[in-house]
């Protein structure tokens, strides 16, 4: 036997729109996380000069070594992981941000097609009153 659930437009804005809130918080510490390995593989980085015995060298703002240390490569590596889930948190957070302003949007908009909706079935169904064609009695 199947059970079909019927959902609503309304119900599947919502849902869609919770479902985007969620999306976008995991984003968001997808993001910090990201934050967390680059951090730890700069501090990695550099504090292998006491190991290798040379200053780092530089691309842009990344340090990294050119010996094939295992401390050097892990250094990079977070930095590289860290960069990239950087990068995804933020555009995946606008994504689902964008998302869900879309979805409540169109739920603002099903609402007041409702309610115009009601409204004007609430003026048909009112009962008509019949005109009092009676004179006041003195």
């Amino acid at each position: 036997m199947n059970n079909v659930f019927a959902m609503s437009f309304r119900d599947y804005l919502h849902e869609k729109a919770e479902e985007s809130r969620h999306n976008e918080t995991t984003a968001y510490l997808i993001f910090l996380a990201g934050t967390i390995f680059f951090i730890g593989g700069l501090l990695e980085s550099l504090f292998m000069f006491q190991f290798i015995g040379k200053s780092p060298e530089w691309f842009l703002f990344i340090p990294y070594y050119t010996e094939s240390h295992t401390g050097a490569v892990l250094g990079l590596a977070l930095i590289i992981c860290g960069l990239i889930l950087v990068v995804y948190g933020i555009l995946a957070g606008i994504n689902y941000s964008h998302e869900r302003g879309w979805y409540l949007s169109e739920l603002q908009k099903a609402n007041s097609v409702e309610e115009v909706l009601m409204s004007k079935k609430r003026v048909t169904n009112e009962p008509k009153q019949k005109p009092n064609n009676k004179k006041p009695s003195k």
